[in-house]
């Protein structure tokens, strides 16, 4: 699971490009109210949702004016209720209304990919498998959904390309086979994951021969994957992939397989109904 503190550079990042496509030279609307107004704020949540994303949130001030005062009532990783508050703020009003946007769109954008993912979570959660995101996230926001798909309660495959192995279709055609492809993962860097992407039984059993850790099975019926599992008998974990939707998860689930990859997690997220209201002293 990623941290918080190894995601502290990119979570400055984040809020950097947040901001500068956001106030860009400076926020004419909120300059028409005193400087010297100083008002507080809370943001609730329109819906029940999984929160995260506090870390973002508490940049964007830190960013917009460190003065800014937020105090957390909840955590990432929390269930909330519809009109539970999450967090209140005080400062300046100029910074609390600057703010405002860019922590609300990272906030709920993120508790959207962690609300979804604790619902995936929760339909396998009386079965043995572990429930995997992809690669298909927002451009520019891969390590703070993964992190969310974290806090849902499933789990991160490979981060990017460089962290792991998944030798697919193309990549086998390119190398000139499984067998071939698989050594020169092997070769080229020890060490490193080797998955690969198999779509018949006789692919299955030759990436099992030439030592691949997991094998991907594409576009598998569930009971091609009852059999695959009998198969491989324990040589490598299986993966299970292609075409899975609510209606069949618990079918996948159920096969034996040890992971099952789901594209959804991050890219048919929907952002979370938040609200943010200056309190009336």
């Amino acid at each position: 699971m990623l941290t918080l503190t190894e995601l502290k550079p990119i979570v400055e990042e984040n809020v950097r490009t947040a901001l500068d496509e956001d106030v860009g030279n400076g926020d004419i609307t909120a300059e028409l109210i005193p400087a010297s107004d100083h008002k507080r704020a809370r943001v609730i949540s329109r819906q029940t949702a999984v929160v995260c994303g506090q870390a973002w949130v508490d940049e964007v001030f830190r960013q917009v004016d460190p003065s800014v005062k937020v105090q957390w009532l909840v955590k990432d990783g929390d269930l909330v209720e519809r009109d539970q508050v999450l967090f209140r703020l005080e400062g300046s009003a100029r910074s609390l209304l600057t703010g405002e946007r860019a922590a609300l769109n990272l906030l709920q954008t993120l508790s959207g990919t962690a609300t979804l993912s604790h619902e995936y979570a929760q339909r396998v959660a009386d079965t043995p498998v572990t429930l995997l995101d992809t690669r298909k996230t927002i451009p520019g926001l891969r390590m703070a959904q993964k992190y969310a798909v974290s806090c849902g309660g499933c789990s991160n495959h490979r981060i990017g390309l460089y962290d792991a192995f998944l030798i697919k279709e193309n990549h086998i055609m390119a190398c000139g086979g499984i067998e071939q492809a698989i050594a020169t993962a092997r070769k080229n860097h020890p060490g490193k994951p080797v998955e690969i992407e198999v779509e018949t039984e006789e692919q299955l059993e030759r990436a099992l021969v030439a030592g691949a850790d997991i094998v991907m099975l594409d576009n598998f019926s569930p009971e091609r994957m009852v059999a695959a599992v009998k198969q491989t008998a324990g040589r490598a974990k299986l993966e299970a992939s292609g075409n899975i939707t609510d209606e069949t998860l618990m079918d996948y689930a159920n096969t034996g397989v040890d992971y099952i990859s789901i594209g959804a997690l991050t890219k048919h997220c929907r952002a979370v109904d938040l609200s943010m209201r200056i309190i009336e002293d």
